[in-house]
């Protein structure tokens, strides 16, 4: 991988996490889980080979469908509070929406399967 590819993914990555750590916003949260899903996909599948290209692969399709649920809890939110702030997760359903889109995000039980594939590929 050319360096100064490698560099501005490595860049994206750490851009990406702080955009989500100092966010108040959930579509600015929702931005930078992206930008750090986009950015570690091709350090993921740099090797070319057929195991890492699976595993990026399902790497992506278990960030989208948690990035999809993170994106329904927010507008649940939004929709019962009239907030989309961070700090106002008040309705159940949004919280436990919100706990399984971070589970899947994570590779948490019981969302783990994905996980030691993509870590062997």
């Amino acid at each position: 991988m050319n360096p100064y590819a490698k560099l501005t993914f490595s860049t994206s990555l750490m851009l990406g996490t702080a955009i989500t750590i100092s966010s108040n916003h959930w579509m600015s949260a929702w931005a930078g889980l992206e930008i750090n899903t986009l950015a570690i996909i091709p350090l993921i599948s740099k090797s070319h080979h057929p195991r890492a290209i699976e595993a990026a692969i399902k790497y992506f399709l278990m960030q989208a469908a948690a990035s999809t649920l993170l994106l329904f809890s927010s507008m649940t939110n939004a929709w019962y509070t009239g907030q989309w702030d961070i700090t106002q997760l008040n309705h159940p359903t949004s919280s436990l929406l919100l706990t399984t889109a971070i589970a899947m995000k994570l590779g948490l039980v019981p969302f783990h399967f994905w996980f030691p594939e993509v870590l062997q590929g």
